[in-house]
C-alpha cells in the first residue's frame, strides 16, 4: 500500500540518513557487535548531523522540533541496513523529551547544548533487580541532606540500555516512602552524571540480541546530587513517567515494524537467488504464499502506526492508543521475522545474514518499555474492562 504520511522533507532527510549510515556505520559494524557498543565518536558525528537534539530550541543549539516523523525515518533506514545507532533512539526518542518537558531554564543551559552536539548522551535508569515492570516497587533512595543542598542516592538498577556511552543518567528514586493507599507517590527523577563519585558500572549483560548496544547493572553509593539536578518537582516522579511512556512505546512499535518490512526485503533478495532443486526458491508456491502473508501483515502494521504517528504529531495520541501500537507491531515483527528466516534455511541461523541478527534483536520488544502483557492490561482498561 502507498504511504503518505511522509512528505518530500522527511525523504530529502531519509536519503541524507541512507548515506551517512553507508558511511559511517555500515563498515564498522561488525566490530561494534563484538565491542557490546559502537564507537562514543558515533554520537559527535550523529550530532554534527544534527540528529541528538530533535525538539532542541534553537537558542540551545538544536534544530527545533520538526516532528517525530523524522525520528521513525531515521530508524527505518537503519533497520533497513540491519544496524543499529547504540542507544540513540533511547537517548534522543525517550529520554531527551524528559529534559525538554521538566527542566528548568538553567537546567536547559547546562544539559541541552551537549545533547545537541552529541558530547552529551542520556540514559535513564528505571528498572531494578526484583522490580521488573513494578515501578512503584523502587528501592533505590535519595534522601535530602542535612543543609538541603544535595540527595544522597542509594540502591542499584538493572538493564540499564547504553549507560556506558552516556554523560547524563536520569534516576528513577524514592525520595520519600510510598503511602499505603498510594504507592505511585514518593518517585522522583534526578540526573546524575555517569562520572559522578560513588556512582558505579556493574555488569555488561551478555544478550541474545542488540549486540551493539551496551546494557548494564548500576549501583549508587553515597552519590551526591546537587538539588539543582532534581528534574521536575519532588515526588512526581511516576506522573512524570507515565506521561513518556507513550512515546516510548510508539517507538518500540514503530522500530519493530521497520524491522518487520526490512526481513520482508532480505527474504525477497535471499529468495530470488538461492535455488533448490534447480530452480530459484522464490519459484515454489509456498515461498510465494509466506510472503505474501508477511507483506500483508506488516501493510496492516504500517497504517496502524502511520495513524499514530499523525495522532502524536496533533498531541493525540494516548497510552492505550501507543499500547495498541507496541502490542500490534511487536507481536507482527516477531511473526513475520521467524517466517522471513525460516526461508532462509541454514544460512538464516548465521550471523552472517542479517535476518539472523534481526531475529534475536527484535525479541526483546516484546518484553521492555512494557511487556505485551502489560499493554493487553492498558487496552482492556480503555475498552472498560
Amino acid at each position: 500500500m502507498k504511504r503518505t504520511v511522509f512528505n518530500e522533507d522527511h525523504e530529502a532527510f531519509r536519503v541524507v540518513i541512507r548515506d551517512f549510515i553507508a558511511d559511517e556505520v555500515v563498515p564498522h559494524y561488525a566490530a561494534w557487535e563484538e565491542a557490546g557498543l559502537p564507537s562514543r565518536d558515533l554520537f559527535r558525528k550523529l550530532g554534527a548531523l544534527g540528529v541528538t537534539g530533535f525538539g532542541i530550541p534553537e537558542e540551545y543549539g538544536g534544530p527545533g522540533d520538526p516532528g517525530y516523523k523524522y525520528q521513525v525515518v531515521l530508524n527505518e533506514e537503519c533497520a533497513y541496513a540491519g544496524v543499529m545507532l547504540g542507544h540513540h533512539t533511547l537517548s534522543t526518542g525517550i529520554v531527551l523529551p524528559y529534559l525538554l518537558d521538566l527542566a528548568d531554564d538553567e537546567q536547559k543551559k547546562r544539559w541541552l547544548p551537549g545533547v545537541a552536539t552529541g558530547d552529551i548522551m542520556l540514559c535513564i535508569a528505571m528498572t531494578e533487580p526484583g522490580t521488573g515492570s513494578d515501578l512503584v516497587g523502587v528501592r533505590t533512595t535519595a534522601t535530602l541532606s542535612e543543609d538541603g543542598t544535595h540527595y544522597i542516592v542509594n540502591g542499584s538498577k538493572t538493564f540499564i540500555t547504553g549507560a556506558r556511552n552516556s554523560e547524563l543518567c536520569v534516576v528513577v528514586a524514592r525520595t520519600s516512602p510510598a503511602a499505603p493507599d498510594h504507592r505511585r507517590a514518593g518517585l522522583s527523577l534526578l540526573v546524575v552524571p555517569t562520572d559522578s563519585e560513588g556512582f558505579t558500572f556493574g555488569r555488561t549483560l551478555e544478550k541474545i540480541g542488540l549486540r551493539s548496544s551496551d546494557t548494564n547493572e548500576l549501583s549508587f553509593v553515597d552519590v551526591k546530587v546537587p538539588v539543582e539536578n532534581l528534574l521536575g518537582e519532588e515526588g512526581r516522579g511516576f506522573e512524570y513517567l507515565g506521561r513518556n511512556l507513550v512515546r516510548e512505546r510508539l517507538a518500540i512499535g514503530a522500530e519493530a515494524i521497520s524491522r518487520a518490512r526490512a526481513a520482508i526485503v532480505f527474504a525477497q533478495n535471499y529468495v530470488r537467488e538461492r535455488r533448490v532443486f534447480g530452480k530459484p526458491v522464490a519459484h515454489f508456491q509456498n515461498t510465494k504464499f509466506v510472503l505474501a502473508e508477511c507483506e500483508t501483515e506488516v501493510a496492516a502494521a504500517e497504517a496502524l502506526c502511520d495513524r499514530a504517528l499523525d495522532l502524536e504529531e496533533a498531541g493525540q495520541l494516548t497510552a492505550a492508543d501507543a499500547a495498541r501500537i507496541k502490542l500490534f507491531g511487536t507481536e507482527v515483527a516477531g511473526r513475520v521475522i521467524d517466517k522471513c528466516l525460516q526461508l532462509h534455511g541454514g544460512y538464516g541461523y548465521v550471523l552472517e545474514y542479517p535476518i539472523a541478527r534481526m531475529y534475536a534483536d527484535t525479541r526483546v520488544n516484546r518484553i521492555y518499555g512494557g511487556t505485551s502483557e502489560v499493554m493487553k492490561s492498558i487496552i482492556a482498561k480503555d475498552m472498560g474492562l
